[in-house]
């Protein structure tokens, strides 16, 4: 089946980062403008959902209906209140502030998992708190009320540029996209076991990774999301090597079912929307914002909001 991506939004001239379906409209972040707005299928409307914040990229909804994201402009995850402020989880590994938090994903016992690569945008404020010397996936694990003291763990110790990350609609698999895009770079799908009652991660499989031609390197993935099949459908690409920019379908083994060509270079996430969950949509660079309808696929959303 070919997908026809039609443009709801943009382009905006900067990144639209994370996506994430409310149950009625998919919201998504203007990262520069630390804006994130809401896109309402049933009038193709457009609205600030919240501003300032702060250059927020990756949102995912949790458990109870909290929006979580990940502030590159403060180095953080946080939590949006509806009284329009922000709960800050904590910043602290070990005593250190960690990097740049890109993506996100929540399970069903409401922790946050999400990549922390370095960012070639620094972060706002007078302090500038040195970087880790490893960019990895973390954790954070909220304990019972009424302490809800936040904790943060390190989960992968074998990544070097992490980016897109999702878990398995059973959560026993944490996919992650390992995206270095520059010459002798890793650019592989990754599939992490979750092992020892969700508190730790096996041995990765590499599903996917991406080569080069006489061009230069081909992008790897950098936002991914999953379908109620558990297959991966990720956005990688660009126009300067390789096949352009796509949005593949991998199967949960790694073989690759489905590529869909994009109408615009550098696609950075993508999530399913619409009635039903039938149609997915995807960011890009430059501030695009596609939807193809009736992909033949069915989105998984671990904490559905309606």
């Amino acid at each position: 089946m070919n997908w026809t991506f039609e443009l709801v939004h943009g382009p905006l001239g900067r990144p639209i980062g994370g996506l994430a379906w409310d149950g009625e409209a998919m919201l998504f972040s203007d990262v520069d403008e630390s804006v994130i707005f809401r896109h309402d299928p049933r009038g193709n409307t457009v609205s600030p959902w919240r501003k300032y914040t702060n250059r927020t990229s990756g949102i995912a909804f949790g458990p109870g209906g909290a929006l979580y994201g990940c502030q590159e402009g403060s180095r953080r995850v946080v939590c949006f209140l509806p009284d329009g402020s922000a709960a800050t989880t904590t910043t602290k590994l070990h005593g250190r502030n960690h990097n740049y938090p890109r993506q996100l994903t929540i399970d069903r016992s409401g922790r946050v998992w999400f990549s922390d690569p370095y960012s070639a945008h620094p972060a706002m404020g007078p302090i500038a708190y040195p970087l880790l010397e490893h960019q990895s996936v973390l954790r954070l694990t909220c304990s019972p009320p009424p302490q809800s003291h936040w904790r943060m763990e390190r989960v992968t110790f074998d990544t070097g540029a992490p980016r897109g990350i999702a878990l398995s609609p059973d959560e026993k698999m944490l996919y992650v996209a390992e995206s270095d895009n520059t010459p002798g770079g890793t650019r592989e799908l990754r599939a992490y076991p979750i092992v020892d009652d969700m508190t730790a991660l096996d041995k990765h499989i590499v599903l996917h990774t991406f080569g080069a031609d006489h061009r230069g390197i081909h992008r790897g993935i950098e936002g991914l999301c999953v379908d109620s099949a558990a297959n991966v459908i990720a956005c990688a690409g660009w126009r300067r090597s390789g096949s352009g920019p796509l949005v593949y379908v991998f199967s949960p083994a790694g073989v690759v079912l489905e590529t869909h060509p994009l109408p615009a270079d550098l696609p950075l996430d993508c999530a399913f929307g619409d009635p039903g969950l039938t149609s997915l949509y995807v960011s890009t660079a430059a501030g695009h914002l596609f939807r193809a309808k009736s992909t033949g696929h069915t989105g998984h959303l671990l904490h559905p909001q309606r």
